[in-house]
This record gives structure tokens, sequence and C-alpha cells, in this order.
């Protein structure tokens, strides 16, 4: 084949790059240059690798984007962190109990008395065959008449703890008609301290609970009388409970109130008076609810 470049010397420097051999320095033969076809051909293909490059990728990335309708791949999760799932606390607290002003007495310890079916028992669809008063208190705008019988030693109980303790009438009923009640049991407002009324009561999965933690007396000095174990699921030491009261004229219940108070006398904590109680009286222990 004869070959297109001349090999006789030219008297110009060829452009062509050229080899040295480092042990003579002789220049050798010019390299071949690439066929002015071959080189467009070899433009071309580059030229369509990098286009169909370039197509790939943004396939790709549309492909990431928007995913078909009809496959179901992974989802990339936000890397922004989620908050936690909070369940509720068990048992679900809301409200809040009203806070009572420091004690008058210091050195007293605090009785809380219950007043429906602890201290009276109270009616609105028809009078007791015997009923110590009525009241009648306007209740979402309509008076509803309460005919209220006073449980046996009641009015005994209020003077003596009295003597002893500050007297704290908390209540699940509401404060229109136990004001009233409460007026007629202490119409001088010599015995009871304070009030407390359904209004001061915590709301637990549907039930009216007493929280003496939230009430401002220490849980040490502070004894709950009531017929209801919902009152006091929460301090259930702290609990004297007594049977419920309706129409029983011969019911003897609050005169074990007032031995517990004897007991008391002896304890610097209630609650390990009330333990004493309930051990050595036979006093009602507090039931699972």
């Amino acid at each position: 084949m004869v070959s297109k470049f001349s090999t006789r010397p030219s008297s110009r420097r060829s452009r062509s790059p050229t080899r040295h051999h480092s042990s003579g320095g002789k220049r050798s033969t010019p390299l071949s240059s690439p066929s002015p076809v071959k080189a467009a051909i070899t433009r071309s293909v580059r030229s369509c690798r990098r286009r169909l490059a370039k197509l790939f990728s943004r396939l790709a990335v549309l492909g990431c984007a928007s995913p078909s309708p009809h496959k179901r791949g992974f989802r990339r999760l936000s890397s922004t962190p989620t908050k936690p799932l909070l369940l509720p606390s068990t048992p679900t607290v809301t409200a809040a109990a009203a806070r009572l002003p420091p004690p008058s007495f210091p050195e007293k310890k605090t009785v809380f008395l219950d007043l429906d079916e602890t201290l009276v028992h109270s009616r609105t669809d028809s009078p007791l065959d015997r009923y110590d008063f009525a009241v009648h208190p306007s209740i979402d705008g309509r008076v509803v008449p309460f005919y209220v019988l006073k449980r046996p030693g009641a009015d005994e109980l209020l003077r003596a703890a009295a003597a002893v303790f500050e007297v704290v009438v908390f209540t699940a009923g509401l404060r229109e008609y136990a004001s009233l009640v409460l007026d007629r049991l202490d119409p001088a407002g010599e015995l009871i301290a304070h009030r407390l009324y359904r209004d001061s009561c915590r709301e637990m999965e549907g039930r009216l609970v007493k929280d003496l933690a939230g009430v401002g007396r220490a849980l040490d000095r502070a004894v709950l009388v009531d017929d209801n174990p919902n009152a006091y699921v929460l301090q259930p030491d702290n609990a004297l409970r007594v049977t419920p009261f309706s129409d029983d004229l011969g019911d003897r219940e609050l005169s074990k109130v007032m031995k517990f108070f004897e007991v008391a006398a002896l304890f610097e904590d209630m609650r390990d008076a009330v333990a004493y109680y309930r051990s050595e009286f036979g006093g009602h222990k507090p039931q699972p609810v």
C-alpha cells in the first residue's frame, strides 16, 4: 500500500507531532493523522453519547420525582424529625382542684367531709316520708326543690370535728344546691371552715375525684370521710370510708367516725391513724374501683 505521506525530508518543519528516541536523538517517522471522514464520525458518536447520557439522566430524575401510579415503590422519608406520639397518661386527669387558703390554725389537722350520702340524703322527685328541710336552688334557669334528710349524728359530728380539726366540706354536688344545704347545717358559719364543690373535683375517666394533693393541705395531716370509693382513688390511704346513707333513721355510722377522731389524736400522720383504725375497729377498707 502506498503511503499518503512522503518519506523524503521536507524543507519545512512538519506540523505533525513527532517521537524522539532518548538514545539517538533522531526524529522518527511522523504519526499518521486521522482521516477527515473518520474524525467526523468520531465527533458524531461522542456527541450522540453525550446526548444519550443527558437524556437518561433526565429520565432517571423524572422517574424518582413522579413515580408511576401503577407501581407502588418506596417513598423517600423526610429527614425532618417528627414529634413522638404522646400517649395519654393513665389515669387521665382534667380540671384543677381549688387551692384552699392557709389554715387559720396551723396546728390543727384537716378533716374533709363529703355531703350527700355521708352527712345528708336528698331527693327531688317527691318529698321523703320524713325530711328535715327543703332547699330550692336555681339550676340552669329552673328552680329545683330538694328535700333533705340529715343523717343521724350529723350535727354532733360537725361539732366534734370543729373542736379538734379544721373542717372542710368537699362535695361533688353543684354549688347552687350544696351551698344552701350547708347554710342549713352550719347557719352561724362557725363549724365549717371551707367549702369545696363539684368545680373543685377532678374528672378522671368520667368519674369525679377529690384530689387532696391539690387543695393546699399536707397529706399526712388530712383525712377524707366519704361513701364513694371513686372520690378517693388518688389517695386511698387518706380515706375513711362510710356506708352510704339514704333514709335509715337507725344508722350509727357517724358514731364510728367520731371514734376515729379520738384515734387520730394519737398519731402525727393521719394515714397511720386510718390504717390503725381499719385494723383495730374494722373500718371499711378501700374497695377496688
